[in-house]
């Protein structure tokens, strides 16, 4: 009598990938070896694309340049050394580190808000977050408040960050 062997049954988990196979021993070898060089490789190739903000790193980028009261973040480099966009930018990422480490309550702002932190009319800051929203660093959600998008938090530590530490600094 030919007897079938018995089947292999494993379960992998990797990163928020999870697949499950049941198969005799040859083809479980052979869909594990496919696991490793196709899936795994998929989805190293797809993080890499992705966005992600490292909250650390994010707290290190705004140290010196926002500091947050108990009521809400406030920024510590002088106006006239900002120009509306950077305020904007810096301000609403401020809000978006405040909320992620529990400090505010929300991450969306109103416009009135920023209006009077940034020390502008009600005319430009609107212009201004109109901008914003059109170049996809901030989006306006459906209670009309504002926020930075991801998008706008990496574009803010790349461009606009290191640009207000050097004016700081001279």
């Amino acid at each position: 009598m030919n007897q079938k062997p018995e089947k292999i049954n494993f379960l992998i988990k990797y990163h928020n990938i999870e697949q499950q196979f049941s198969a005799e021993p040859q083809e479980a070898w052979l869909l594990l070896t496919k696991f490793f060089k196709e899936i795994v490789p998929s989805f190293e190739i797809a993080q890499k694309l992705q966005l992600n903000v490292d909250l650390k790193q994010l707290a290190q980028d705004l140290a010196g340049i926002v500091a947050f009261s108990t009521e809400c973040p406030n920024l510590l480099v002088p106006k006239t050394k900002l120009t509306d966009n950077e305020a904007l930018l810096i301000l609403l990422t401020a809000y978006h580190l405040g909320y992620r480490l529990g400090l505010v309550d929300s991450d969306s702002v109103s416009k009135k808000t920023l209006q009077t932190k940034i020390g502008k009319n009600c005319k430009i800051t609107s212009t201004r977050l109109c901008e914003l929203s059109k170049n996809e660093l901030a989006t306006r959600d459906t209670n009309n408040k504002f926020k930075i998008t991801t998008f706008g938090i990496v574009q803010a530590q790349k461009e606009v960050f290191p640009r207000i530490k050097a004016k700081i600094c001279s």
